[in-house]
């Protein structure tokens, strides 16, 4: 009988138990700037818990309870005197039962000021890492998430990239001369179908398995480390995924917005994607709430950031991304759409703890003021700390300029106009330009698959005063042609990414004479530019353009780089005598892409329509 009662108590105390089941942060450090950390804990009724720690140099401020009964927020001081190790977090319920915890406090294995970012001299490699290349097979198919399979035949279901499949080819991206790799999004997407591209996070802290594992992860970033390659990562506060662990059981009643349109079940409201609302001195209130709370998607819930514990929730986890992985940068989705005063908060809190750091944020928009806007160092009245920004403004011009033929405001001159707009930037070397990226169509299609031009193109935007990123595929002429702009095909798998592919792109197997070309183009100026300090440092001058060329040159010390845009299709024989001002005449200079070695003198035979790269760095182009 006593057994009998014994076991019976022993199952109530159970049941009056709170069973914590998650905590986040999972883990934190020592050392920081900011001492104080926010736990946010879930469990079956845990709001009510006491909670306390005799850890030496930690205080336990206190707890805040939210609306569900089942979150508890545990706010912690972290004092210098805290030394790394586990600490005990004890918790006593109302019904006088207790549990404790093991919370570990890491020591940080880099200094901040050792984690430094992306800059002008870096050119990125973006990777849809779904398919890029499928390095482990294992992993493709994980029978516990929603999304259960994989079709390479369909565009818009997994194809099995992942983390291993851009460790395995690390190689290739040094090779070509790339010197950091932003990757889109890798942690946990189990939504019910679209989840390859990562962008409807359901878990904030794990990655998802189809991609690999977190060792796998904090691996990419050490090997790519060991190259000189730093590593990005795409991150997003505006939105999670529709099926994130939380949706079922939201901490506060605001924690996303229009959540009892949600809950309710009733017609959700989107954003009116009318960015400018947050800039525009007379916009509407009505105009600036639907742009910023408004969803994207149904399947993407609207993060609200004025909720204080999400705010923190969000800054928390960068910080522990960028200090798990040693992050070389942040690339901040959807910039505009979440509350702007958060966004300064969270890149300030950012910034603060890594002093060198950069980060990236999205605003598409072909009007440079807009990108001129969210760049810290102007004078608006809104500080940012926000270092760079997307340079689709400059991009537009690129693709309009080639394309359209030469008049006094067409053509070539788009290009010299877009550039001189630099003046309105905070710093124009922060900015960050590109020909294409996952969301817009591959350039060589945006330029009517016309080589010299993609030539032009890329030529001309990685010798500019800017951060350059580059999508895979672009160095073998990838396209979307057949579906301009359906981003199923933009996304397009590697050729060589998958053990029956019927070429290989790593290896140049079964690559056209044309694919071969382009890869060699661009791995020969990629090459050259990382160790040009003409290109990342030097003074710019270009020319307007005439008779359908367009020059420019940059100067540091004794290195000058000269690109001529020529759009005639004829031979041409260029007079040099009006860039006198550069003083170059009697200069030796060698041809960067044919090795052809010149002297500057009264004229130069450009002799079919393309791109024309001269150095004086003689015999150290590749």
């Amino acid at each position: 009988m006593r057994n009998i009662l014994m076991l019976c108590g022993l199952i109530i105390g159970l049941q009056g138990f709170a069973q914590i089941e998650r905590v986040e942060p999972p883990n934190w450090w020592t050392g920081f700037e900011q001492d104080s950390l926010q736990l946010m804990l879930y469990g079956s009724n845990i709001s009510a818990a006491e909670v306390s720690s005799n850890y030496q140099g930690v205080e336990v401020l206190g707890t805040e309870k939210a609306d569900s009964p089942n979150y508890l927020f545990v706010n912690l001081v972290i004092t210098e005197a805290a030394k790394p190790g586990s600490m005990k977090l004890n918790f006593k319920f109302e019904d006088g039962s207790s549990e404790a915890i093991d919370y570990e406090l890491k020591k940080r294995e880099q200094a901040a000021e050792d984690f430094v970012g992306f800059d002008n001299s870096d050119a990125i490699y973006l990777i849809t890492p779904d398919r890029f290349a499928n390095g482990d097979y294992s992993n493709d198919v994980n029978e516990s998430l929603n999304e259960k399979t994989i079709d390479l035949e369909d565009d818009y279901a997994r194809h099995g990239g992942d983390i291993r499949g851009i460790i395995d080819h690390l190689d290739y991206i040094d090779d070509m001369g790339f010197t950091a790799i932003w990757s889109s999004p890798l942690l946990i997407n189990d939504m019910k179908s679209g989840s390859y591209h990562g962008y409807a996070m359901t878990d904030f802290y794990k990655v998802d398995p189809r991609f690999g594992t977190l060792e796998e992860y904090k691996e990419l970033a050490q090997k790519a480390d060991e190259r000189g390659i730093k590593l990005i990562m795409d991150m997003v506060a505006n939105h999670s995924g529709v099926e994130h662990w939380w949706m079922d059981d939201l901490p506060f009643n605001d924690w996303i917005n229009y959540q009892e349109k949600f809950e309710n079940d009733e017609q959700l409201i989107y954003s009116n994607h009318r960015r400018t609302a947050n800039q525009d001195l007379y916009a509407s209130e009505a105009d600036k709430k639907v742009m910023s709370n408004g969803w994207f998607v149904e399947t993407m819930p609207d993060l609200n950031q004025k909720n204080p514990y999400l705010a923190k929730y969000i800054i928390q986890n960068n910080i522990w991304w960028v200090e798990t992985l040693k992050l070389g940068g942040i690339r901040q989705d959807t910039y505009p759409y979440p509350d702007m005063e958060f966004m300064s908060e969270w890149a300030g809190a950012i910034m603060k703890e890594y002093p060198n750091f950069n980060i990236v944020g999205e605003e598409w928009s072909n009007n440079p003021l807009l990108i001129r806007y969210w760049q810290d160092g102007i004078e608006n009245g809104y500080d940012s700390n926000l270092k760079s920004t997307m340079d689709f403004a400059m991009q537009t011009n690129i693709v309009r300029g080639l394309n359209e033929e030469s008049g006094w405001d067409t053509g070539l001159q788009r290009l010299y106009d877009g550039l001189a707009n630099d003046f309105a930037y905070a710093s124009p070397e922060n900015i960050m330009i590109f020909p294409d990226n996952h969301d817009m169509s591959r350039i060589y299609t945006q330029l009517n698959e016309d080589v010299e031009n993609t030539k032009m193109a890329l030529s001309y935007i990685l010798s500019l005063p800017r951060i350059a990123q580059i999508y895979y595929g672009t160095e073998i002429l990838m396209n979307d042609t057949a579906k301009p702009g359906d981003h199923g095909l933009i996304r397009t798998d590697f050729p060589g990414g998958w053990k029956d592919s019927n070429k290989n792109a790593f290896t140049g197997e079964g690559l056209s004479e044309e694919e071969k070309d382009m890869q060699n183009f661009l791995k020969t100026i990629l090459n050259y530019r990382k160790s040009s300090n003409a290109i990342q440092e030097g003074n710019l001058v270009h020319f307007t353009p005439q008779n359908k060329i367009y020059l420019l040159s940059r100067t540091s010390g004794d290195e000058t780089i000269v690109l001529i845009l020529n759009k005639n299709e004829e031979s041409v024989d260029l007079d040099l005598s009006r860039f006198a001002e550069l003083e170059l005449e009697g200069m030796q200079f060698q041809n960067l892409l044919t090795n052809e070695k010149i002297t500057w003198d009264k004229s130069l035979k450009l002799p079919s329509r393309g791109a024309y790269f001269f150095t004086t760095k003689m015999n150290n182009s590749n």
